[in-house]
């Protein structure tokens, strides 16, 4: 595998698969919620997860598609704990139901992966009128965690146990307009560019997580923020664009690169529940 088997300091490499990084790892009465759980990258997640017996709440937008990924996990793992719970985070008014809901239940939060997004989607606004990836990607993830964060730091207090919150980002964050987020443009269609925008929101995803690792060292609260780049993956969210799910493909043909979730979502899993990666927030 060449450059890809190289290792690092954590004793894995960009060929490590999720089980390898979670092998021994006993997530037992540990709770992590997962956004965009129904398919890709957040349905690997889920599942790994719950192999290694944490209590798993699907955040999907599609409940037959999300009860569809439940059913194969159980099938899979018959000792799984999964609910699934509807989410669309390009929504301000269901992530508000989605938070009341989840706090109203009295669970625990140890973990959350925000993981949903979309890509490179033609102009459009959210039923909010914010331009879709950035209320997608950005807004809709920024409200779920801070509707989220008082149950988070209860259960870390409660469980003495440090929580992780888990922000899947993107290398396109170096990509994207050279003004950096524009705010007071956001939902400017004249020169909306479906590249820059993509970029635009994942810069945001690192920016976020940094700010609020920053805020709970603050406080004093034990919860860790970071973002990430999962790596070039094959998954349904270049479904808005051909030309990237093409390269993504014709990559892993020619270069054998292993880019299918299973083999690439090391990533999150390792800031999610490794204890090693407490020496490396951000």
């Amino acid at each position: 595998m060449g450059i890809f088997s190289w290792k690092g300091p954590s004793g894995f490499s960009a060929s490590s698969t999720a089980e390898e990084v979670t092998h021994g790892i006993d997530g037992t009465g540990l709770t992590a919620i997962v956004t965009g759980a129904s398919s890709g990258l957040g349905q690997e997640t889920s599942r790994v997860l719950a192999l290694r017996g944490v209590h798993v709440v699907m955040a999907v937008r599609n409940m037959d598609a999300g009860n569809n990924v439940k059913e194969a996990i159980l099938k899979e793992i018959q000792s799984a704990k999964i609910d699934v719970m509807e989410l669309d985070l390009s929504s301000l008014a269901s992530v508000t139901k989605f938070a009341a809901d989840y706090n109203s239940k009295g669970l625990p939060l140890n973990i959350l992966i925000n993981n949903a997004g979309v890509m490179a989607t033609p102009f459009k606004l959210s039923q909010d009128n914010i331009e879709l990836q950035f209320a997608t990607n950005h807004i809709g993830h920024f409200l779920l965690t801070n509707l989220l964060l008082d149950t988070m730091k209860s259960t870390s207090q409660e469980s003495n146990e440090e929580g992780r919150i888990v922000n899947v980002s993107s290398l396109a964050h170096k990509y994207g307009y050279r003004e950096g987020i524009r705010f007071d443009k956001v939902d400017d269609t004249s020169r909306y560019n479906k590249y820059y925008a993509y970029g635009q929101s994942k810069l945001a995803n690192i920016l976020h997580a940094k700010e609020l690792t920053r805020r709970l060292k603050e406080e004093g609260v034990k919860i860790t923020a970071n973002s990430l780049h999962p790596g070039g993956i094959v998954t349904n969210i270049s479904r808005y664009d051909g030309l990237s799910n093409c390269k993504l493909r014709v990559c892993w043909v020619y270069l054998h690169v292993k880019q299918f979730p299973r083999e690439r979502l090391q990533h999150a899993l390792w800031h999610s529940i490794h204890s090693s990666s407490l020496a490396n927030p951000n």
